[in-house]
């Protein structure tokens, strides 16, 4: 019975609009080997190729007629039956400008275009919620994407019908609710859905608990300043190196991390009456209650976006470890007042510690392409899922 099962989870795969291929970092486990990979990016490209050399990955635009051939052909030459897409979704997201006329919302229709060239036994749609009740025009009628997907594809494909996951039901410490469409080729007989969420939640303590304590790299102060406000700069940042090369001081003015220093775990620092943030000349700064923010140790990490780098965008700090006890705030220290590091971004996005980033990747890049991937252990039990229902289909 499990040779069987093996060979019956023999996939050859397309990904569409791949990025770095986050979502795919576990789909050869389960095999489903990508063959095919398509990017708009260069840098992203770059990445994909460093990350899957035996993928052959294609560099250029997808709405582009030639390009878009050249991709189908190399998809039916490799017999891809499975197919992965997971288009721009700042055209809705609620983190983006969310514009109705963003020509990216366009990109599903390359998607469908695609699946009905190729024709591939099961398909991965992953997007924004928001994807639900986005429209789009289609031949002069504005139509909602969910409903052109069901009316170009149902005659030939089941949709699973719970598509809203958020990936902390499926061993991701962080909250991310993603739109996932699992279609499945009607002849297959198979009805692919997400398993029941998992039942317990991974937090932010189970993913970076045991990693060591940074102090952050300040860097509009003199040496002999930081040195005083940070006397173990270095020796955490060595520590630090020693677990990962990832794992090093994000960079943060002085005017910020003062703030984050009074600030407690799950509290901003809008609400502190002293170390609040600041503008450079001294004068308080506006913002929202959600920014200036420390998480929780014992939830799961907020929704990661291509912006960790801030410490000012949304719930980026750091939860810390209570340095000084006080009820005053001015008395108050708490540790690690900073952003995640990238390597604590790897294990709250469920990326492996040995997850191969390029040497001359830089950290914006990296920090981008981390708050644009979809979580790829949630992906996985989708494909366990699907393992499970090729089982019962023998």
């Amino acid at each position: 019975m499990k040779e069987q099962v093996v060979k019956l989870m023999n996939y050859n795969a397309i990904s569409m609009f791949s990025s770095a291929g986050v979502a795919e970092t576990y789909f050869e486990k389960h095999k489903v080997h990508v063959k095919v990979a398509a990017e708009l990016l260069p840098e992203r490209a770059d990445f994909y190729r460093h990350l899957y050399p035996k993928t052959k990955m294609l560099q250029g635009d997808i709405t582009n007629a030639g390009f878009f051939k050249m991709l189908i052909c190399e998809a039916k030459k490799e017999k891809c039956d499975f197919l992965i897409a997971t288009p721009p979704c700042q055209g809705m997201s609620t983190a983006g400008k969310k514009k109705k006329d963003d020509p990216r919302n366009r990109l599903i229709i390359n998607v469908v275009d695609a699946i009905k060239e190729i024709n591939p036994k099961f398909v991965i749609i992953e997007n924004v919620p928001e994807i639900l009740n986005t429209m789009i025009d289609i031949d002069g009628e504005m139509i909602r994407i969910d409903d052109y997907l069901k009316s170009e594809l149902s005659e030939k494909y089941y949709f699973n019908r719970n598509n809203i996951v958020n990936a902390m039901n499926y061993g991701v410490a962080q909250s991310r609710e993603r739109c996932v469409y699992l279609l499945s080729r009607i002849d297959t007989t198979i009805h692919w859905e997400f398993p029941s969420p998992l039942g317990h939640i991974t937090t932010m303590r189970d993913a970076i608990g045991d990693l060591p304590s940074l102090d952050p790299d300040v860097t509009d102060i003199p040496e002999e300043e930081r040195l005083k406000l940070f006397p173990d700069y270095y020796k955490k940042r060595e520590a630090g190196l020693k677990v990962s090369k990832w794992h090093y001081p994000p960079r943060h003015k002085y005017r910020h991390v003062i703030a984050m220093m009074h600030t407690p775990e799950g509290c901003s620092a809008w609400s502190n009456k002293k170390y609040y943030p600041t503008l450079a000349d001294g004068t308080k700064s506006k913002g929202y209650k959600n920014t200036y923010k420390r998480q929780w140790w014992d939830k799961p990490a907020y929704t990661v976006t291509k912006y960790t780098s801030r410490i000012g965008s949304q719930e980026n700090g750091h939860p810390g470890h209570e340095i000084v006890h006080s009820n005053d705030e001015e008395m108050r220290i708490w540790s690690d007042a900073r952003v995640l590091s990238i390597f604590e971004l790897m294990r709250v996005s469920s990326l492996p510690d040995n997850w191969n980033i390029p040497e001359k990747a830089s950290s914006n890049v990296i920090r981008e392409i981390l708050g644009e991937g979809v979580p790829p252990r949630m992906l996985e039990y989708a494909l366990i899922e699907l393992e499970r229902l090729h089982h019962d289909t023998i």
